[in-house]
């Protein structure tokens, strides 16, 4: 409430130093917060409804036995992707993809779905994340606009999702916590709690919103723009309040899973990864939510378990600067392929559930990369991308340049549209991505 005393002052001239400082307190409020139109969105649509999942792996995978020796349609499968031939048809590998200007090694993690330029730069400010830029365009059509998940994840400092304002959406790292989210009910006096939690949000926004109109006509133009900025995001998180309490008095969805059980040993990486695969996969069979983000933080995963019987010899971070020694090639290349045979069961699960007209994965693009072309020098070009799904044209290999490489955005702008949004520019996008066709 001390943002709403400062408002009530009695001097006629407003500090401005004082007012952006509240004002920005005020607008990273929403932004924390599930974007949102109304619940009633999802009528209006008869359609397939289309998803995303969206993967990253901050470290990235071993270039060499990613990467397709051939291209096009009859392209031979690399040693990687040989672990998803089952899937083939349903996948589409690229290389010669990065986002230009986007350099910094491993400072360029955060701008993965976003494309944003020099992130090393003095004053950097990242942009919005295609999810978040997904969930603007199309509204509330689910209990949740979007899910942001992570692995291992350091969710002060790092995260697949940003606002347009380019503030961190920190990462739900506990399936269980996000399982009792999405389908544990909870008593009508939890329920009630809740409601009474939301409308007191709302009368604090109506007091901030009323205590601060008198300075408008006081303001400079810029100032002016900041306080109209200030209450337009006022009267959007009023209407999120507004559709959250519609959504606490819907049933949730059941499911057949238990609650799961949180693995805290965080050298269980792949076992970790491997639950919060099936929690987004049950986000997307029980349209909880139509939009997914997923972080593995190898960066901040120390000493790991590559298989039953082995443990990498050092830290995930420290193994990917390999300097071509043969011990840490060899462990890489069995974390990765084990990577690749969690999205073949992922693959599979979404082959497994039928849709609305079919398969889920047909309506679910499940794009899986890396802002990291080769973690060894530190690279960010030729990234490592697959996407899988979403009603695309699949089985091929396309390869842009790989010494001047096309804009990873076009690939988003594609998938932006298969979502349903009239978009034909994101980020550092030219338009939409050759060869790919639905």
């Amino acid at each position: 409430m001390t943002i709403n005393h400062q408002f009530k002052t009695s001097h006629p001239v407003f500090s401005r130093r004082h007012f952006l400082r509240g004002a920005g307190v005020m607008l990273a409020l929403p932004l924390l917060e599930c974007r949102a139109q109304t619940k009633s969105a999802s009528s209006k649509h008869t359609e397939t409804p289309q998803r995303m999942l969206l993967i990253s792996n901050n470290l990235g995978v071993l270039p060499g036995p990613f990467f397709p020796k051939t291209s096009g349609k009859d392209y031979q499968l690399s040693p990687y992707l040989n672990e998803l031939k089952t899937y083939a048809d349903d996948f589409t590998v690229f290389s010669g993809l990065s986002h230009p200007a986007c350099e910094g090694g491993h400072s360029t993690e955060n701008c993965f779905l976003t494309g944003a330029r020099h992130p090393t730069s003095s004053g950097f400010r990242n942009t919005i994340s295609l999810d978040q830029y997904a969930a603007e365009h199309l509204g509330r059509q689910t209990r949740f606009a979007t899910l942001n998940l992570g692995v291992n994840i350091d969710k002060a400092n790092r995260s697949l999702s940003w606002t347009r304002d380019g503030v961190l959406l920190p990462a739900e790292d506990s399936p269980a916590r996000l399982f009792q989210k999405m389908f544990v009910q909870g008593s009508d006096d939890k329920v009630k709690q809740r409601l009474q939690a939301l409308k007191r949000r709302g009368s604090i926004l109506d007091a901030v919103s009323d205590s601060t109109q008198q300075f408008s006509r006081s303001l400079g133009k810029n100032d002016r723009r900041r306080l109209d900025q200030y209450f337009t995001s006022i009267r959007e998180l009023e209407q999120r309040l507004v559709t959250a309490g519609e959504w606490e008095q819907s049933p949730k969805p059941k499911v057949e899973q238990e609650l799961p059980r949180d693995i805290v040993d965080r050298a269980l990486l792949f076992e970790k990864f491997e639950q919060m695969l099936l929690m987004a996969s049950l986000a997307l069979q029980s349209d909880s939510t139509r939009i997914v983000t997923l972080m593995v933080d190898a960066f901040a995963t120390p000493v790991f378990q590559i298989q039953d019987d082995q443990k990498s010899s050092t830290g995930y971070h420290p193994l990917s600067h390999h300097g071509m020694r043969p011990d840490h090639l060899a462990q890489l290349e069995k974390a990765d392929r084990r990577q690749m045979r969690l999205l073949r069961q992922l693959f599979e699960r979404l082959t497994e559930v039928q849709g609305e007209s079919g398969r889920l994965l047909d309506s679910t693009m499940v794009l899986y990369g890396s802002n990291m072309g080769d973690a060894n020098t530190h690279d960010n070009t030729n990234l490592p991308i697959l996407l899988a799904g979403g009603g695309f044209r699949h089985g091929q290999h396309l390869a842009f340049n790989r010494e001047q490489n096309s804009p990873l955005c076009n690939l988003y702008v594609s998938m932006l549209q298969k979502m349903g949004v009239e978009s034909d520019l994101f980020g550092s996008s030219s338009g939409t991505l050759t060869g790919l066709k639905s």
